[in-house]
């Protein structure tokens, strides 16, 4: 692998940044690989919407180290804002122009050629399933549809790294399913994406790694997985055929709480294949059949509450 192929998407050593006396970020660290997407999740006025304004060059940092697609944040600042688009929680879209005349504003901005312009904007309408809507005026799209012209408005000038800020708010269930696998189809392509989202079931869904961030600072990250297993409660249940199973099982597996009526057992566990394969290995040497067998680890809602005992569900301000 090369040293461009290695170095990540986005790097950030000991961001910081006060509004007055408020501390917001307090020594964050991030690491994004290229060709990937990370989420970061905070409840209100963690410091999300601060850091993704900072990355993408719209705020400046009070102290920290930053590389964004390869270019120093604070040296390089133009050199990033060609590398990146920015999707923000309110669209950009002007509802006085019809959805072709919105991209090619943003052609126009990006100083495209006429006919280039016109390409990439024909190509933008079809990719995002908005030619048939492409002549009509903004003001009449949906929800839905203005999140993907606002979307396909940040691709016009093909950014390596692009800024979601809470992507799928207020979208109805549909609109927000097709907007993951717009997502996903970005990522095939090469392109990072760096999350934030209200939706823990999004991240869950979309991002290869998650930070969790409170108070200023990252206090995990790892996969959905990986989070999942560090919070007490996950458990195998296991059921029988017959009673005799269940009493066989019982006596081999000490910490198991028993659910006679269902013939199971509950096993804690955090869910590995290492532990896994313990428990199958124990069960299997004493010759235990087992009818079924099911795994459950806390879910991301879980983790956050964990993690920064706030409610999974508050709103995101500015900050």
């Amino acid at each position: 692998m090369t040293s461009k192929q290695s170095r990540p998407a986005i790097a950030a050593t000991g961001l910081r940044k006060s509004f007055g006396d408020q501390v917001v970020l307090d020594g964050l660290d991030l690491n994004v690989r290229q060709g990937t997407v990370f989420s970061l999740l905070g409840a209100n006025g963690a410091g999300k919407t601060t850091t993704v304004k900072i990355l993408s060059t719209l705020l400046s940092a009070d102290a920290g180290d930053v590389q964004v697609a390869g270019h120093d944040l604070a040296r390089e600042p133009d050199a990033v804002r060609a590398a990146i688009g920015v999707t923000g929680q309110f669209s950009a879209v002007d509802n006085l122009l019809t959805g072709e005349e919105n991209l090619l504003l943003m052609a126009d901005l990006h100083h495209l050629p006429r006919g280039e312009g016109r390409r990439r904007a024909a190509q933008l309408l079809e990719q995002f399933d908005l030619t048939e809507a492409g002549r009509k005026p903004a003001s009449t799209y949906s929800g839905g549809m203005r999140r993907r012209l606002d979307l396909a408005m940040t691709l016009v000038g093909s950014p390596r790294v692009i800024f979601l800020d809470e992507p799928t708010t207020g979208l109805d269930p549909r609109s927000r399913r097709n907007m993951w696998q717009i997502i996903r189809d970005l990522v095939a392509s090469g392109v990072t994406i760096f999350l934030t989202t209200q939706y823990l079931e999004e991240a869950d869904e979309l991002a290869d790694r998650i930070a969790v961030i409170d108070h200023g600072r990252v206090v995990a990250e790892g996969t959905a997985e990986e989070l999942k297993r560090r919070i007490p409660g996950g458990h195998v249940r296991l059921r029988f055929a017959d009673p005799q199973g269940l009493d066989a099982a019982m006596r081999v597996l000490e910490q198991a709480s028993p659910d006679n009526d269902a013939l199971a057992l509950r096993v804690p566990s955090d869910g590995s294949l290492r532990a896994l394969k313990t428990l199958i290995g124990r069960l299997d040497d004493r010759a235990i059949e087992v009818d079924e067998l099911s795994v459950h680890t806390p879910d991301l809602d879980d983790v956050f509450l964990a993690l920064t005992g706030n409610p999974s569900n508050e709103k995101v301000t500015t900050r």
